[in-house]
């Protein structure tokens, strides 16, 4: 979606992010509109991270524009982190201090009255579900009920603009999707959201629009349900067979999707009627041991997109 620095919340054109030969970020192109929930989607080492340490004014721009609300972080980096709240990968709670008084604390750090701050703290703790836990020190609490609490902490200054690194990775499902529902909340109030995630669930439920990173270039951009349009069918059909039966099928399945997948364990057939794909493999002789068709997620135009070679 092109934009300018004036009608994006975050604009960059060219951004670039080099440690001494080695480019993170190469050449990137982006906006994120005030009220959407933006997402980067991409494997470990694609430059998600470096991206949205520049947007968060902690690590400087080495080329290339960056804006973040009409504000340049070379030169107003102060000003930009005053209206951000920044939930990084890894929780970075005080653990000698009890839930309210993390937030408390935190609140400090913007300047904010004492009486604010306890007040602010007071409506997060509800907004988290964490009120009947605020004496609780840190260290006891589950991996779910800490990242609320980062997540709540982030907001103490009544940001317009969050940014959240792999917001839920380590979470059972349940926390997940507790934090799912938080974070949907907080969008409704007019909150933008600036994410990375390695789910792909994620990413189909949070964000309007997100773009795909490899090898520190953007490869894709689109709202979810255009890059499945994009990049995938409509259906994938998944075959299983018996063991050496997939390594004699010699070209069996051709013409029966328009993209045929061959992995170690399974068969992928890409097409828009996956019953009838099903049908027609089984017309031709083939006896699978399992068949399953299911509808195409993000996850297949990741994968399609970045590979399957698994990225140290």
């Amino acid at each position: 979606m092109p934009g300018s620095p004036e009608s994006s919340l975050i604009h960059a054109r060219g951004l670039t992010k080099r440690f001494g030969s080695f480019t993170a970020v190469d050449g990137v192109d982006f906006d994120v509109a005030p009220g959407e929930a933006f997402g980067f989607l991409g494997p470990n080492g694609a430059g998600k991270t470096s991206t949205m340490r520049m947007i968060g004014c902690v690590s400087p721009v080495t080329d290339g524009t960056l804006t973040v609300r009409g504000l340049d972080p070379r030169t107003d980096g102060p000003e930009i982190r005053a209206r951000l709240g920044v939930v990084p990968q890894q929780d970075t709670l005080d653990t000698e201090l009890t839930v309210r008084e993390n937030l408390v604390l935190y609140g400090r750090y913007f300047g904010l009255p004492r009486a604010e701050c306890g007040r602010r703290a007071d409506e997060l703790l509800g907004f988290a579900q964490l009120t009947e836990r605020q004496n609780d020190e840190v260290e006891p609490l589950s991996g779910g009920m800490k990242r609320r609490l980062t997540i709540a902490r982030a907001l103490i200054n009544q940001p317009d603009l969050l940014l959240l690194d792999e917001p839920t990775t380590g979470l059972d499902p349940q926390a997940r999707h507790l934090l799912w529902d938080r974070l949907y909340r907080l969008k409704q109030r007019g909150v933008t959201l600036v994410l990375t995630t390695h789910y792909m669930d994620e990413a189909e439920q949070l964000c309007d629009r997100l773009v795909v990173m490899d090898k520190a270039k953007i490869v894709a951009e689109g709202s979810p349900r255009q890059l499945i349009d994009r990049y995938s069918t409509r259906e994938v059909t998944e075959l299983r067979f018996g063991p050496g039966v997939q390594e004699r099928l010699d070209g069996q399945l051709d013409g029966l999707a328009d993209r045929i997948e061959h992995l170690a364990d399974r068969v992928l057939l890409y097409a828009d009627d996956g019953e009838a794909v099903a049908v027609a493999a089984h017309e031709r002789g083939l006896n699978p041991e399992t068949v399953l068709v299911r509808r195409s997620t993000l996850e297949d135009v990741f994968l399609r997109l970045t590979g399957r070679s698994l990225v140290e």
